[in-house]
């Protein structure tokens, strides 16, 4: 068995990785890290779990967990992992942070989208970001994966092939994303009350959103071209879920069949994306409580653009679904082991 712990065990995608791992066959939570709940029965912050779970939460020592876990998932806010981090750590056991701290490679561009030194820079040439379908071969031989964010997800996979490809002029990307309030973390936040978010629908962080340089890098790295994106994040009133439409122009002309072939070979093997069929758009109702990406695209000649669309579960693909297909690879695991997960509904 793998021995796991979680510092953050009690936010949404710290909740999310405990309901994952307890119906993983080959791994075993030894450590529900939450500094809020310490000594607090883990099942009376989350009654889902009264008589699944009966430990209670322990501290954020890294030091002394890393002597007793295999692998660690870090759910916590940027710069913790970052300020705890150390060689010392790393030689004990694998880490996968949740957070941002080890996804940008330039440090500069760290401190600057997040307002924040970087505590431990050395570690950052080693990480290896965790989109499983990218980048599943240095997934593989990692100590310390940077667990992609969730827009981020949504938004790269999407168009991942086409960028790769050539297929659209990455100076012209724009990209729309929708997400549900538990993106924005449980902590009490006044735009995130009832009364604020229902029947209501904002963006946010226009121009400035975080996620934007780690969207532009990834697909700079796939398209092999400088790429400088808008991205617009909107806030909806539902708990969970990311819809990203995107708009490209295209760069030379194509048809239907080509692009879908496209997708399907790059998807094709891969168990949680779908490609859907012709006209069928991805809804976030159809992926709620799943690993999967719905993929689909519309080419309109009209303009010489294409509209490239992805729905996932922000906690689940977009969080603690992918970080336990990250640890899966890891460890030589069947990949879906843990996340065979039909998508809930209603």
């Amino acid at each position: 068995m793998i021995k796991v712990g979680i510092i953050g065990a009690t936010g949404y995608a710290g909740g999310e990785l405990v309901r994952l791992l307890t119906g993983h066959r080959q791994a075993e939570i030894v450590w529900y890290g939450s500094k809020s709940y310490i000594d607090k029965k883990y099942a009376d912050v989350y009654r889902n779990m009264f008589e699944v779970v009966e430990d209670s939460c322990l501290d954020d020592n890294m030091e002394a967990l890393a002597k007793k876990a295999d692998v660690i998932f870090t759910a916590t806010p940027q710069g913790f992992l970052a300020s705890v981090m150390s060689e010392e750590i790393l030689s004990e056991t694998k880490i996968i942070d949740l957070s941002a701290d080890y996804r940008l490679k330039d440090v500069s561009v760290y401190e600057e989208w997040y307002g924040i030194e970087h505590k431990s820079p050395q570690f950052i040439e080693e990480a290896v970001y965790g989109l499983c379908e990218v980048n599943r071969e240095a997934v593989k031989g990692a100590r310390l994966i940077a667990n992609p964010g969730c827009y981020t997800t949504c938004s790269i996979l999407t168009a991942y092939p086409l960028a790769k490809e050539g297929i659209i002029d990455m100076n012209t990307l724009i990209i729309d994303a929708k997400s549900g309030t538990s993106g924005a973390g449980r902590g009490a936040k006044l735009p995130n009350l009832y009364c604020e978010v229902n029947e209501n629908i904002k963006a946010y962080g226009v121009a400035s959103h975080r996620h934007t340089p780690e969207i532009e890098e990834q697909l700079t790295y796939a398209s092999g071209k400088k790429t400088v994106i808008n991205f617009t994040p909107h806030l909806v009133p539902m708990n969970r879920g990311i819809l990203a439409t995107e708009y490209a122009s295209l760069n030379r002309s194509t048809t239907y069949e080509e692009i879908k072939a496209i997708y399907d070979h790059y998807y094709k093997e891969e168990s949680f994306v779908r490609v859907l069929e012709k006209d069928i758009c991805p809804e976030t109702k159809w992926v709620e409580g799943s690993n999967y990406v719905d993929i689909n695209f519309k080419l309109d000649f009209r303009t010489n653009r294409i509209i490239m669309m992805g729905a996932i579960d922000n906690l689940v693909k977009g969080a603690a679904g992918q970080a336990v297909q990250n640890m899966n690879i890891m460890f030589g695991l069947e990949e879906r082991e843990g996340l065979k997960l039909v998508p809930m509904f209603p």
